[in-house]
C-alpha cells in the first residue's frame, strides 16, 4: 500500500494495524467474559488475562502505528 506521496508503507505499520485490531477483538471477548463469566472456570480466571493482554496488544499496536505513521525513508533511494 502506498502513501498519498507514492511511497510504500513499512511492514511494521501493518504489524501495528494487526495488533491493534486483534487487541480490540481480544478486549471485546475479555470484557464479555468479565461481565458474563463462563460456566467453567480456569485456575487464573480471576486475573482476567484477556483484558491485560489485549491492553498490551493495543499499546504495542498503537506504538507501531505511531512510529511508522509517516515514514521519512524513501524506498527507492
Amino acid at each position: 500500500m502506498a502513501t498519498p506521496e507514492g511511497r510504500m508503507r513499512s511492514i511494521w505499520y501493518f504489524v501495528g494495524l494487526m495488533l491493534l485490531v486483534a487487541g480490540g477483538l481480544v478486549l471485546a471477548a475479555g470484557l464479555g467474559d468479565l461481565f458474563s463469566p463462563p460456566g467453567r472456570s480456569t485456575v487464573l480466571a480471576e486475573t482476567h488475562p484477556a483484558v491485560w493482554w489485549s491492553a498490551v496488544m493495543i499499546v504495542a499496536g498503537g506504538l507501531f502505528l505511531y512510529y511508522n505513521r509517516d515514514s521519512h525513508h524513501d524506498v527507492h533511494g
